[in-house]
């Protein structure tokens, strides 16, 4: 229901002819939605992608589509584009794969997914991902419509309006969900195997990355998501807990649906020293590359609490990875979200977008945590009383720890 994604290295790069596909490698988020945004935040990140031969014969025989287009198009009481039909065979296409994460973008989903990557849009505020069948709620962002209309992490999308929105994609749901600001948009949802019906009015979703503060010695970094914006922000803040002397950090990343590669590997070396591993990206279980810290560890040797939830996914658990296998700080709060896959995106000389899964990340001592996410050192929950009277037992919890 939110949007995201971003990186100002270089623009996704078009397939050469036939053979040759170079792309952008991505750690997806889940997808945010301005209605919802699309998996990190920020620009995007170029890496090195293997090339591969995409050959022009083929064992699958297409004259049954083509057979299927005829008729439908001499059949059909109505009238079907051709644009929209090609769109459907892509789509189609992707959708065979049976990775959530794999899709097609038209041009005007294309469009839709750049400005996502902005991390402005109109929309209520949340980030979407998928569990099976079901569209789920990973979590609303801060200040959004969502979250003030009480929208919760692991809420299942039942409708869109009227529209059931089981066995749709991501994408799909995002297209229902937006809309301008102002409107209306009412979500049907399934939440604790109760029925759940809201009214939300979308909202225009502007908000940065990366926010902070000192307070009693402490710095507390709040990371939203993983833009173009994050690296920077996020030295700054480090600079600042520096000249300030804090006795300790809390890098907040709860509810933080991930986003560019580039900028968790860059937000993970303010505490590492240069070489030392923060992921490792393996296809076909063997190891494709090994992003190691660079640059100033501007806040190494300082004792840092990193605060995760059920919400934490991609980007962030990459970093709470990093952090935690390196010993340099200890994780507090709930366990991460679990979305341990690796994006390529490739623009398509027709206008339209791939997005397809070409990997998996492993952290620094060799374990996937997809679909299983990142367990904290100390368990700390937040119950609904806790909500009801505004209190954050994870983040007193941090705070106490770092006294």
């Amino acid at each position: 229901m939110e949007e995201k994604q971003k990186n100002p290295v270089q623009q996704p790069v078009k397939p050469t002819k036939i053979n040759t596909y170079y792309g952008i490698a991505v750690v997806a988020s889940v997808m945010l939605f301005a209605s919802g945004w699309a998996f990190g935040g920020g620009k995007i990140n170029l890496s090195n992608i293997k090339k591969g031969n995409v050959s022009n014969s083929s064992n699958i025989d297409y004259t049954s589509v083509q057979e299927i287009q005829d008729l439908l198009k001499n059949n059909y009481d109505g009238k079907i584009e051709d644009q929209k039909i090609l769109d459907g065979i892509k789509s189609g296409i992707a959708k065979a794969s049976g990775d959530p994460y794999t899709e097609y973008f038209n041009i005007e989903d294309s469009k839709s997914f750049q400005e996502e990557l902005s991390g402005s849009f109109e929309g209520i505020g949340a980030e979407l991902g998928k569990e099976g069948a079901n569209i789920v709620i990973i979590s609303p962002i801060a200040g959004s419509p969502a979250e003030k209309a009480g929208i919760k992490p692991k809420d299942i999308l039942v409708k869109i309006d009227e529209k059931s929105a089981s066995d749709i994609t991501i994408s799909e749901a995002v297209k229902l969900i937006r809309g301008k600001a102002g409107t209306d948009v009412k979500l049907t949802l399934a939440r604790d195997g109760n029925k759940v019906e809201t009214t939300i009015t979308r909202g225009k979703i502007s908000i940065p990355s990366v926010k902070w503060e000192i307070k009693d010695g402490i710095g507390y970094l709040t990371v939203s998501r993983f833009s173009d914006d994050t690296p920077t922000l996020a030295l700054q803040a480090a600079d600042e807990f520096k000249n300030a002397g804090v006795r300790g950090v809390v890098l907040d990343m709860r509810s933080d649906p991930g986003g560019l590669l580039d900028s968790a590997v860059k937000l993970s070396s303010l505490w590492l020293d240069n070489g030392k591993t923060i992921l490792l990206e393996k296809r076909g279980g063997k190891i494709e590359k090994t992003y190691k810290a660079t640059g100033v560890p501007t806040l190494k040797g300082i004792k840092t609490v990193v605060l995760i939830n059920e919400g934490s996914a991609s980007a962030s658990e990459i970093t709470a990875g990093a952090l935690h296998d390196n010993g340099v700080a200890t994780l507090m709060g709930t366990k991460s979200y679990g979305k341990g896959s690796v994006q390529q995106i490739l623009q398509l000389d027709g206008g339209g977008t791939l997005k397809v899964t070409i990997a998996r990340w492993y952290t620094p001592n060799d374990k996937n945590i997809d679909k299983e996410g990142i367990s904290p050192d100390k368990e700390v929950k937040i119950s609904e009383d806790d909500i009801k009277n505004k209190l954050d037992p994870q983040k007193q919890a941090a705070t106490n720890f770092l006294k």
